[in-house]
């Protein structure tokens, strides 16, 4: 009979014993969860207080251009912000829905879109390869029996005619545009203080290559013409253009900033190559090119993509919204509450390891002082990522999703700055034959009477390779990313592009 109050006596006591089990291991998750959130947050700030006293900056807002005058920014001249103001408005703020009336007066196709009509290949002044304006000339006829996009003559002229003729339609635009680059400033309206990065948009980078395609074929088609005024106005506002970006501390803006400049380059080669320009031309390219300055742009892109990455995880921690590294970024899945059970720490650890790993890795791969890039240590860094990538962890898989992103970024900035100094060698090469009748037998023969100071290699600060050949030309090179003087050789893959890990970085001979 007194069993059953007996059994009901047991449960009552294991009650307390249940509560109290459940209380120490919600006290342990609290402790869990505040020792993880403490533990990152003060590793985080640790490092940043440490690294911000030697000057590092891990906010995109401190790495901004300053504001300027409207009226001198080359960025808010009606034309240039044709190409941001469907999306963006003048300070940066998206345009929801986007301005459907606004046309990028930038879209300069010269690749027309027509099934089985297939556009030339654009020169390589890289491999020593002309721009075909012979070709290109064929291929505006055959656009013209399909489409309007160009305009042609009833009788076919000379190649350079031709292509000038059918680049026509652009000259209002382009004439707009170079009105525009007197403004002696550019920053584009970027949003570097919203509360989410992923609406930080870059739409004025898309046309920028195929704007710098028209004037390089225009430059090419006029140096043919002997119109070298017009080919040197050309190649200047393609600088221009490139230099419109360059206070942005933005990897793909100076990415792409590096593009237009090689793009630009090529009418540069073909006129030292075919002796067109001028000793006065000479002198005011090498001038302007004297302005580019990869090594600093370097760091200032890597410093910006370190601090967009920490913006980037700081968002990711308040919100829990990891569906917006696929892009989407308005937190409406269910993903955002299931990630609220990671600790904030955890978010800390991964800012802080990339963070270290860029600054300890990817900023000092350019040597500012020496001038030079530096590819051991690229490959060490490469290594190190190597070994993150092969060891995930939870205080590492953001780390690891963004720091491969990076790979080959500086190979491109030393190939710029290597391409650089070669064009600026090569004017001073062509200036001396102008004024002697035969290029130099040694470099130092060039300072300081046709270039203030003779550049060294970029890679290994050691004097630049130069020969005489035989035709009456001259080879010049860097040793290139594999840091062999392989001859002045210039590697290309299978496919046709260069090999910038193989082979010499040439200012070279043209293919006839």
């Amino acid at each position: 009979m007194n069993e059953q109050p007996k059994s009901i006596s047991k449960k009552r006591r294991r009650w307390p014993l249940i509560f109290f089990g459940v209380a120490c291991l919600a006290t342990l998750v609290g402790l869990f969860y505040a020792e993880e959130d403490l533990r990152g947050k003060w590793g985080w700030e640790t490092f940043r207080r440490e690294w911000e006293a030697k000057g590092e900056h891990f906010d995109l807002v401190s790495l901004a251009p300053a504001p300027v005058p409207d009226d001198q920014n080359f960025a808010m001249a009606p034309i240039v912000a044709s190409t941001y103001s469907k999306w963006l408005d003048r300070n940066g703020h998206q345009v929801r829905p986007p301005d459907t009336n606004v046309v990028n007066r930038l879209e300069m196709p010269i690749d027309i879109k027509v099934l089985g009509l297939k556009a030339p290949a654009f020169g390589s002044w890289q491999a020593g390869v002309r721009t075909d304006l012979a070709a290109w000339q064929a291929y505006c006829r055959k656009a013209a029996t399909f489409t309007n996009a160009f305009a042609i003559p009833a009788q076919p002229r000379s190649p350079a005619a031709d292509v000038l003729l059918a680049l026509s339609k652009y000259d209002p635009v382009i004439e707009e545009l170079r009105q525009a680059a007197r403004r002696p400033y550019s920053r584009f309206p970027l949003e570097y203080d919203a509360d989410n990065p992923f609406w930080m948009l870059l739409p004025h980078l898309a046309k920028f290559k195929d704007c710098a395609r028209v004037l390089q074929m225009r430059a090419s088609a006029e140096l043919q013409l002997g119109e070298t005024e017009k080919a040197l106005d050309d190649v200047n506002l393609s600088l221009r253009l490139a230099e419109a970006v360059r206070t942005e501390p933005i990897l793909i803006s100076q990415l792409v900033r590096i593009a237009v400049v090689q793009i630009t380059l090529q009418p540069v080669w073909e006129g030292v190559a075919d002796h067109r320009w001028s000793d006065e031309q000479l002198r005011t390219l090498d001038q302007e090119l004297s302005t580019l300055d990869f090594l600093p742009d370097y760091r200032l892109a890597m410093r910006g993509e370190q601090a967009f990455s920490a913006w980037v995880m700081d968002y990711l921690r308040r919100t829990r919204n990891l569906d917006a590294l696929s892009g989407d970024s308005d937190n409406s899945h269910d993903s955002g509450r299931i990630t609220r059970l990671i600790p904030g720490g955890w978010f800390y650890q991964n800012q802080l390891r990339y963070s270290r790993f860029m600054v300890q890795w990817d900023v000092p791969l350019a040597d500012q002082e020496q001038r030079t890039f530096s590819p051991i240590l690229a490959r060490r860094a490469d290594a190190a990522l190597a070994s993150i990538t092969n060891h995930p962890n939870p205080f590492n898989v953001l780390e690891r999703l963004l720091l491969p992103a990076l790979g080959g970024a500086v190979r491109k900035f030393a190939y710029a700055q290597a391409n650089v100094d070669l064009s600026r060698m090569a004017c001073a090469l062509e200036r001396y034959r102008l004024a002697h009748g035969d290029y130099p037998g040694t470099l130092d023969a060039l300072a300081p009477k046709f270039i203030d100071k003779v550049p060294h290699d970029i890679i290994n600060g050691q004097p630049l390779h130069y020969r005489r050949t035989e035709d009456g030309r001259f080879v010049l090179y860097s040793v290139g990313w594999n840091e062999t003087d392989d001859g002045g050789t210039v590697a290309l893959k299978k496919s046709g592009s260069l090999d910038l890990e193989q082979g010499d970085w040439v200012w070279p001979v043209p293919k006839e």
